[in-house]
């Protein structure tokens, strides 16, 4: 499946692209405020949070449901600045994109299509290059992060370590969460959690309703207070802290509980006053809830427009400066987003919440991105000075037979040198 010209045509002319579930849409000026506009999507059917992890729901009802995960718990809001970010066109328009995935050679359109693409956003220096919605989708569009939203929690604990709410990273984590004393988080710092490598026992698994990860699911799903830190008190230590990594979304609600403690003010309003409504994001934001007005879900549940999370790439390219004040500590990019050892020497190719290069390129430019099940992406190069921003519609949480996200990003970042 290669259709090139037609791509060239489709997008330089800024026509329609009929779909089995809508349109593609591209657009050369920025949109008005979302605020202005009264939500597009809120009065469509809907699955529930149990479809989605299991992947039964149907392409048009999956669509429905990544725009609407408001609708399924408690949230809380991000306000948006007084005054947005503008996020110019550029002079010259991305219009395609060729790369090659092991010996297939693939464009612009067949990542649309193949990855199920609902949004696409790219930007250049700060300029727009790229921006077109699919599947009804619009500027006033909210889209779930899934666990995209675990790096936007690791950068407020950036955040709050440079406002001195959180002394170092070395600290326990049970000296801000002291629930979690006697657990099997006795003695793990927060560096720990941020590595994922606690040494706590965790199943990921999306779609086994017997997993940790469901367990979880299910504890927010009864929206009782404390539910999801209980789960993550019951676990048991298959490993000493440090020493082992192993991908658990649990131990981001554990961080989410530290910066909880630490801040002493909800997740969303912290990240509202630090980031979003000083960098300029022109839409309010969602953030889901373990239960009504309770901690946010560390790990998911976020919710933006494809704007907001391009300016949210563009704070981390800038150097995390947000209307003149500094909001990070000095180097915490860096070293929040590049490969990491465990104790004993083990290599990480992992950073603090965030998905280190895999690709000779992204390597070679320090590329990182935000990835979340569905097909979420937020693909930062500092070297290029590019930021891709894609929505997955997948039905499946964890799809086979996919384009690989950084060969596509980095060809993006390549063509635009």
């Amino acid at each position: 499946m290669c259709i090139q010209s037609i791509a060239a045509f489709v997008l330089s002319a800024a026509l329609l692209a009929t779909t089995a579930l809508g349109q593609v849409t591209t657009l050369e000026q920025p949109a008005p405020a979302a605020a202005l506009i009264s939500y597009p999507h809120a009065t469509e059917p809907i699955g529930s949070v149990r479809e989605i992890y299991d992947g039964v729901l149907s392409p048009e009802m999956a669509v429905n449901t990544f725009r609407n995960i408001d609708r399924l718990f408690h949230t809380r809001t991000v306000p948006r600045s007084v005054e947005p970010m503008p996020l110019p066109p550029a002079e010259i328009p991305l219009v395609n994109v060729s790369f090659h995935d092991g010996d297939k050679r693939y464009d612009l359109i067949d990542y649309l299509y193949v990855n199920k693409i609902s949004a696409l956003l790219v930007l250049k220096e700060g300029r727009v290059k790229l921006e077109l919605y699919r599947f009804g989708n619009s500027p006033q569009t909210r889209w779930m992060s899934m666990s995209v939203a675990k790096s936007i929690t690791s950068t407020l604990i950036g955040a709050a370590l440079k406002e001195g709410f959180i002394e170092s990273l070395s600290d326990d984590v049970t000296e801000y969460v002291p629930a979690l004393a006697g657990s099997a988080y006795d003695g793990v710092s927060i560096r720990d959690v941020l590595m994922m490598a606690s040494g706590v026992g965790w199943s990921e698994e999306y779609t086994d309703s017997a997993s940790d990860r469901r367990r979880l699911l299910e504890a927010q799903i009864s929206q009782e207070p404390g539910g999801a830190l209980a789960v993550m008190k019951s676990l048991s230590r298959v490993a000493e802290p440090g020493t082992l990594n192993n991908y658990n979304t649990g131990e981001t609600q554990v961080v989410g509980e530290v910066l909880r403690g630490a801040i002493d003010r909800p997740l969303a309003t912290y990240l509202s006053e630090r980031i979003w409504s000083k960098f300029g994001m022109e839409s309010d934001a969602n953030w889901w809830l373990e239960s009504e007005d309770g901690i946010e879900i560390g790990g998911s549940g976020f919710s933006a427009t494809l704007r907001d999370y391009g300016r949210f790439g563009l704070f981390l390219l800038n150097g995390g400066i947000a209307d003149g004040e500094t909001i990070l500590p000095a180097g915490w990019i860096h070293e929040a987003t590049t490969p990491k050892v465990l104790k004993g020497g083990t290599p990480l190719e992992y950073g603090y919440l965030w998905w280190t290069g895999t690709t000779p390129s992204s390597r070679e430019d320090g590329a990182y991105m935000a990835m979340g099940i569905h097909g979420q992406t937020l693909y930062v190069n500092p070297v290029a000075k590019v930021v891709v921003v894609a929505w997955g519609a997948r039905p499946e949480p964890m799809a086979e037979d996919i384009i690989d996200d950084w060969l596509f990003c980095d060809a993006v970042a390549e063509s635009l040198e």
